[in-house]
């Protein structure tokens, strides 16, 4: 199955929640979880809220990849890396998709969404360390430098992102140095730290049946 190219705000009511899809467009007041908009479909409105446990498990793991933009492929992989992990594997599955490059590009505040970080990125506008990087989905380790690159164009988009998320809260396991377009990943979130908008646990339940 290909990337969703829909509305993607259709993906909120489907969830029945904000994703953050559209940056700080979702903190507008028209947003369709704002204005009480129903689930998307001829039945969206009087859909039954009981569901099967199978059901719940689906749905979290639904709901954690749109918030990440992955396709169900990727999804897995990530999930059979975190099984390798000597912790707890959900918790080292948020922390693998936390690393990931276009989300660190997002957290930092160079692009105003997960996906316009998965373009930023795919266009050669960052580095890793000094290195060019391409890869969306490259996982960074503690203690990496991330660098827009000392281009007009690239610094331009990213400058004009940085002012539109002015306010956003920077994790504590980040540091961004605005004035030279870099950010350090300063150390793996913990499971506290990261605080998504999902259970787990559920989806490690779907994945080990």
């Amino acid at each position: 199955m290909g990337r969703y190219t829909g509305p993607l705000c259709r993906r909120c009511r489907a969830e029945g929640m904000k994703l953050f899809l559209k940056g700080a467009r979702c903190s507008m007041a028209k947003c369709p979880i704002e204005t009480g908009r129903p689930a998307p479909g001829v039945h969206g409105q009087h859909r039954s809220k009981k569901l099967s446990d199978y059901g719940k498990q689906l749905r979290e793991k639904q709901r954690l990849r749109s918030q990440f933009g992955m396709r169900e492929g990727q999804f897995r992989l990530f999930f059979k890396r975190a099984l390798k992990g000597r912790t707890v594997t959900g918790d080292v599955l948020l922390q693998l998709l936390e690393a990931r490059l276009d989300n660190l590009v997002y957290r930092l505040g160079f692009a105003s969404s997960r996906s316009a970080a998965r373009q930023f990125v795919t266009h050669n506008h960052v580095t890793v360390n000094g290195r060019r990087a391409a890869v969306p989905s490259m996982v960074l380790k503690a203690g990496s430098i991330i660098e827009v690159r000392n281009r007009p164009k690239s610094r331009e988009q990213a400058k004009k992102s940085l002012e539109s998320v002015t306010g956003r809260d920077m994790p504590s396991w980040l540091r961004l140095d605005a004035n030279n377009f870099s950010g350090e990943l300063v150390r793996i979130p913990s499971r506290e730290e990261i605080a998504p908008i999902v259970n787990e646990q559920l989806i490690v339940e779907l994945y080990s049946k």
